[in-house]
């Protein structure tokens, strides 16, 4: 089961460091037009540094070589919202916060299924649920400001 616990979190793993990568490559622009924005990611990039160490921590307990890089599927995904971004000066703090939405909700499905796997020990599944509560809780709010900006 340590094997493939050990896939499951490094999964994890380099979805954080999708999300932490992400919410690090907002650009300039936004937090110029939108300033009260910048906490909410600067919060983000914080929490997914804490998360990353988290299931560092895990994986090494079990003996495990942490994978610590993005995923493939996370540079496909930043390459195509740089080229989206460039054709949407005008819109770009509403592309970027479709953009923050559309990530965390991916990550909530993958968080979600690794924990439906029941392939992560007890201690493994409580830091993931936790995990799991913060994406949710990142979810809603930039769901919310998304919305709030839509209306402006």
């Amino acid at each position: 089961m340590d094997n493939q616990e050990i896939s499951v979190l490094n999964d994890l793993l380099h979805i954080t460091n999708d999300r932490k990568e992400g919410f690090e490559k907002v650009e300039g622009k936004v937090w110029e037009m939108y300033p009260d924005v910048k906490d909410e990611y600067e919060h983000m990039i914080s929490q997914s540094k804490i998360m990353k160490n988290e299931l560092i921590n895990l994986i090494t307990e079990k003996q495990g070589t942490p994978e610590d890089s993005t995923s493939m599927a996370g540079a496909v995904h930043r390459t195509w919202i740089d080229i989206k971004n460039s054709f949407t000066m005008g819109n770009l703090i509403e592309s970027t916060l479709e953009n923050v939405v559309f990530g965390e909700k991916a990550a909530i499905e993958a968080y979600q299924n690794a924990l439906d796997t029941g392939e992560l020990s007890p201690k493994s599944t409580e830091i993931v649920s936790e995990q799991l509560r913060i994406l949710k809780d990142s979810y809603r709010q930039f769901k919310k400001i998304e919305e709030y900006k839509k209306k402006e």
